[in-house]
C-alpha cells in the first residue's frame, strides 16, 4: 500500500529513543523529512544518522520542550530546514509516577503543556498549506486509570483536547488523532529497567497482557505513520489502543 507520505515534512518531540524513535524512522522509511528534539545529545545525534539513511532530510536539536522558548525556537528552526511541518507528533513525557506535587507538575509541563504549545505555533503553518496531522502519544492509563493519579489524569487531557481539536481543525483540513499504547519495552525503558531492577512488577503487569508479551516501539510507529498518512484520510479525532489487548475497557 502506498501510504503517500514522500516529500511530507514532520517533526517528533521525544525523538532520540523509544516509541519517539520508531515514529521518526518509520516515517522516514516512508520518505518523509523528520526533525526531532531530545535532551540528551548522543542519542538523538544516533536517531539523526538514522533517519538520515532513509534518503530524507534529517534535523535534530537538543531541546527541553519544558522551556517555551526553547521549543518555540526549535521548532521555527524544523521548519525552516525542513521547508515546512505537515506532521507534528507531540511524544515526549515526563512519565511522572507519584502523587505528590512535582510529579502533577512534571506531567503537566512535559506531556500537556508542551504538547499544547507545540500544536499552537504549528497549526497555522499547516493552515497555510492546507491541512496536516497531528498525532499526540497517550496511553492506556489515560483509558482506564492506573495507579498513578497525576500520570493518567494528564494523559486522559492529552484524549480530550486532541478530540477538541480534531473538531475545531477539521475545517482547515488538519486531523488529529490519539495513540494509547500499553506496556512498550526497548533498551533503556522503563519496562527494561523494570525487568532488571523490579521484576515482580514486570511480571505483574506481563500477567495482564493477554497475548503474553510487551510491546515493541515499532508496533507503535506503524499506526502513527498509518494515521499521519493520506490513507487514513478519514480518521481524526480517534484514540488508537496499542496493547496487545492489555486495557480492559470498552473504549
Amino acid at each position: 500500500m502506498d501510504l503517500k507520505l514522500a516529500g511530507k515534512r514532520a517533526v517528533v518531540t521525544g525523538g532520540s529513543k523509544g516509541i519517539g524513535r520508531a515514529i521518526a524512522v518509520g516515517l522516514a522509511a516512508e520518505g518523509v523529512s523528520v526533525a526531532i528534539c531530545a535532551r540528551s545529545e548522543q542519542p538523538l545525534r544516533e536517531a539523526e544518522a538514522e533517519i538520515r539513511s532513509h534518503g530524507v532530510e534529517a534535523y535534530a536539536e537538543p531541546c527541553d520542550v519544558g522551556d517555551g522558548d526553547a521549543l518555540d525556537g526549535f521548532l521555527d528552526r524544523a521548519r525552516e530546514r525542513l521547508g515546512g511541518v505537515d506532521i507534528l507528533v507531540n511524544n515526549v513525557s515526563a512519565l511522572g509516577r507519584g502523587d505528590d506535587l512535582s510529579a502533577w507538575q512534571a506531567n503537566i509541563d512535559l506531556d500537556l503543556l508542551a504538547s499544547v504549545r507545540a500544536t499552537q505555533r504549528v497549526t497555522p503553518w499547516m493552515s497555510e498549506a492546507g491541512g496536516g496531522s497531528i498525532i499526540f502519544i497517550s496511553s492506556i492509563s489515560g483509558i482506564e486509570p492506573s495507579a498513578t493519579a497525576s500520570y493518567s489524569a494528564i494523559k486522559a487531557a492529552l484524549i480530550s483536547y486532541s478530540k477538541f481539536l480534531a473538531i475545531s481543525l477539521a475545517p482547515q483540513r488538519i486531523r488529529v488523532n490519539t495513540i494509547a499504547p500499553g506496556s512498550i519495552e526497548f533498551e533503556g525503558g522503563v519496562w527494561d529497567r523494570a525487568r532488571q531492577h523490579n521484576p515482580e512488577r514486570y511480571q505483574a503487569t506481563l500477567a495482564r497482557i493477554p497475548w503474553g508479551r510487551m510491546g515493541r516501539p515499532e508496533e507503535v510507529a506503524d499506526v502513527a505513520v498509518f494515521l499521519a498518512s493520506e490513507r487514513a484520510g478519514w480518521i481524526t479525532g480517534a484514540c488508537v489502543p496499542v496493547d496487545g489487548a492489555q486495557h480492559k475497557a470498552i473504549l
